[in-house]
């Protein structure tokens, strides 16, 4: 299972991070500091898994991760997960991420968190994987933006509505309305 999805930038700042289970505001910064720790301190060149830090559970998890220009994805996971696994789960995020935002950066999670984690919820839901195909993802997360864009409509149907009633008021009504 999935514990954690932390997303941070070269200098440790967090810029999406989802937990599975409950800590406390501070644990969690803890936990992301402390893993910033671990993973950036390693070579390029060795593998992407290791354990888990103390606060995360230590031994019994393990931090699975992928650098990218400028961010590092670290997925903590227990021992029930496969490591090659979610380093694929990995590839299909930043895939659909780059495809959702069209060649992605830093400032695209900054920016549009919210729609990251509309992405991510379709990928990964209480810790335990959804889906894996980027073609799926991309078809649902479009439908969620068509329908909040057709929801945005209806909520401004009704001022619009009062500017046109507005507009085609005999003047006699205008002069009832002004003493609201």
């Amino acid at each position: 299972m999935i514990k954690a999805i932390l997303i941070f930038n070269n200098h440790g700042k967090p810029r999406l991070s989802k937990f599975y289970e409950h800590y406390t505001e501070d644990t969690e910064q803890q936990i992301i500091r402390e893993t910033f720790h671990l993973v950036s301190k390693r070579d390029e060149n060795v593998c992407n898994f290791l354990e888990g830090g103390m606060l995360i559970g230590g031994s019994d998890y393990k931090l699975i991760y992928r650098h990218y220009a400028t961010l590092y994805f670290v997925f903590c996971v227990d021992s029930s997960e496969s490591e090659l696994g979610i380093l694929d789960l990995i590839q299909v995020f930043v895939e659909t991420l780059d495809k959702c935002f069209e060649n992605v950066c830093e400032l695209d999670l900054i920016f549009h968190v919210d729609k990251v984690h509309n992405i991510l919820a379709e990928m990964v839901m209480g810790g335990m994987v959804l889906e894996t195909n980027m073609n799926e993802i991309i078809t649902q997360v479009d439908a969620q933006n068509k329908m909040e864009k057709s929801e945005a409509g209806i909520a401004g149907a009704p001022a619009r509505a009062c500017i046109s009633c507005k507009e085609h008021e005999p003047p006699g009504n205008a002069q009832k309305h002004q003493h609201w």
